[in-house]
């Protein structure tokens, strides 16, 4: 037996398209970078929006604060490299000692972290708009590995033009503050999450971070598998599959079309 739905849960991640490419006064150059092991190439019971107002969902969807201004993006790309990389290419690798900063012109990647025996958490989803790698200005390795979901096009700025764009554009530099100040909030999140809930309390509120709504429902546009979640959770994909079946046998998600709807709000607590 279920228990009774509780309030709703967590934060968001979201999807993104792409900028024009026009926006990019820049070069774009093919090839390969060392160590990479891909190539570059060129380029209630019923769950409705009555239960959270649609202004709620909009805040928990925002993710503009990430997203660079198209005049700062301008700045940035003005005589910049853009690179390619085709879907699934490793743009970046935790451990690296690069320290170039990558803005994402189109496409989506996901951001990782993963141990030597091949298991991977999932940290982030980042698309058009949005940057990475601005944690090198410490002179550290690179935290995290970055790898493209689908082709992307990124501009490719290094540390040294950085720094020169930082004391020429201050709203970058306060940009960047603001970016890290949401990452520490999603990072604190993320936390909680493993230390204060079970596996299946963070597969629901990652159900509900990802759903968007389509004509008074929750509908996940993502194609997600069982090891895409379970990499986001931090769990077992027999784990994430036990707990599906038990979801959909009670009527709290199915499939449409291809895609995945919430159809009851999942219970807080299994």
């Amino acid at each position: 037996m279920f228990p009774e739905p509780g309030a709703r849960l967590g934060i968001s991640l979201s999807c993104h398209g792409s900028l024009p490419l026009g926006v990019v006064d820049a070069r774009v150059r093919a090839g390969g970078r060392s160590g990479q092991r891909t190539r570059a190439v060129p380029a209630s019971d019923k769950f409705t929006c009555r239960q959270a107002t649609r202004a709620e969902w909009r805040l928990m969807k925002d993710r503009s604060a990430e997203v660079l201004p198209p005049a700062l993006l301008e700045a940035i790309a003005k005589g910049a490299t853009v690179r390619a990389f085709p879907k699934n290419a490793i743009i970046v690798n935790e451990g690296d000692e690069t320290d170039s900063v990558y803005v994402m012109v189109s496409g989506r990647a996901r951001v990782y972290v993963s141990n030597a025996q091949g298991r991977e958490v999932q940290l982030n989803v980042i698309g058009a708009g949005e940057y990475f790698g601005e944690v090198t200005l410490d002179g550290g390795a690179r935290s995290a590995s970055v790898q493209a979901v689908e082709e992307c096009r990124c501009v490719v700025v290094k540390r040294s033009e950085l720094l020169a764009l930082v004391e020429r554009e201050p709203r970058f530099a306060l940009h960047m503050v603001r970016k890290l100040a949401s990452r520490v909030r999603d990072l604190t999140e993320n936390v909680r999450s493993l230390a204060l809930m079970d596996v299946y309390g963070r597969v629901a509120r990652l159900l509900l971070d990802l759903a968007e709504t389509r004509e008074g429902r929750l509908v996940i546009d993502e194609p997600l598998t069982h090891r895409d979640i379970a990499s986001r959770v931090g769990a077992s994909r027999e784990m994430i599959s036990r707990i599906f079946s038990d979801l959909t046998a009670g009527g709290y998600v199915g499939k449409e079309d291809g895609r995945l709807v919430i159809i009851r709000k999942p219970p807080p607590r299994w």
